[in-house]
């Protein structure tokens, strides 16, 4: 948890360690590359696209199926720290995933200031459910899906593994495996970063959403990763989420990438032969 009574100072640091434009200056290159590889592989892959979950435009799908039924499920949230981003940037995710013999879900959300980090966690919620009550439509199985997000993505891995899914009448072993990589799983200190203006986070919201200090529903194995060149605050919040899953009983392994920056991460998981690819890959027993 970070203070309630700040410096400017200390303000200045959290922004450099949390917020990778200030140490990447070439960060909207990943994002172009990424869009770029993503459009090619929507031209090899069969894909279904925008399909609704919920009431609003964002709160809506991609999906890749599988080429044959009862499939293992990737669900794989994208970053932009609740306020940025959109699912077609990750299209490429989906064709080792898909190659392998998976069904890959893409989520899109509605981003901040229009709504609340709450309203994006519950969204993502019921995006959970609506794959859980669907996905045999697309050859995935129900009983097989494996969450995974990047950076805000992260958080809300975190948050679905912190998810009373009985009380949403699904089982509570909705997830058979979670794959958060470079999550954010104590959101406090963003009350003080630049974001707070679009995030807008409250005192009790942060405390709300912030799985490090939220009980664990999750009955699964965990894979946490980093880049091994992220800041000393992006280590710690996956170390310590690592720890509080193993206390939790969850069978866990951390992974510092090589010198991967913030970006550098999810650049490894369009490539069938990379090592993060390799280990996510097994863990859906493919």
């Amino acid at each position: 948890m970070v203070k309630e009574s700040i410096t400017e100072q200390e303000i200045d640091q959290l922004n450099i360690e949390y917020l990778p434009r200030h140490t990447v200056p070439d960060m909207m290159r990943y994002f172009e590359d990424a869009a770029g590889r993503s459009a090619k592989a929507r031209e090899k892959l069969s894909g279904e696209y925008d399909i609704s979950y919920g009431n609003t435009d964002l709160q809506c799908v991609d999906i890749f199926p599988a080429s044959n039924p009862g499939a293992p499920v990737l669900v794989f949230i994208h970053g932009g720290y609740w306020r940025a981003q959109d699912k077609s940037t990750y299209s490429e995710i989906a064709e080792p995933f898909v190659a392998a013999g998976a069904t890959v879900v893409l989520p899109n959300y509605d981003l901040c200031p229009v709504v609340t980090i709450t309203d994006i966690v519950q969204q993502m919620r019921a995006a959970l459910a609506w794959v859980y009550k669907n996905i045999a439509d697309y050859n995935g199985a129900p009983d097989k899906i494996y969450l995974s997000g990047h950076s805000a993505g992260g958080h809300l891995t975190g948050m679905m593994m912190a998810t009373d899914w009985q009380a949403m009448e699904l089982p509570a072993d909705i997830l058979k495996g979670a794959t958060p990589l470079s999550g954010l799983f104590d959101i406090e200190p963003h009350r003080h970063t630049e974001l707070q203006a679009d995030i807008r986070l409250t005192e009790a919201e942060a405390a709300a959403n912030s799985p490090q200090y939220l009980p664990l529903t999750a009955q699964c194995p965990v894979l946490c990763a980093v880049g091994g060149g992220e800041s000393a605050s992006f280590h710690q919040q996956s170390k310590e989420f690592a720890e509080k899953c193993r206390a939790a009983g969850l069978p866990c392994e951390y992974f510092e990438l090589g010198t991967d920056n913030h970006f550098d991460i999810t650049d490894r998981l369009h490539k069938a032969d990379d090592p993060l690819t390799r280990v996510q890959l097994k863990l859906m027993g493919l």
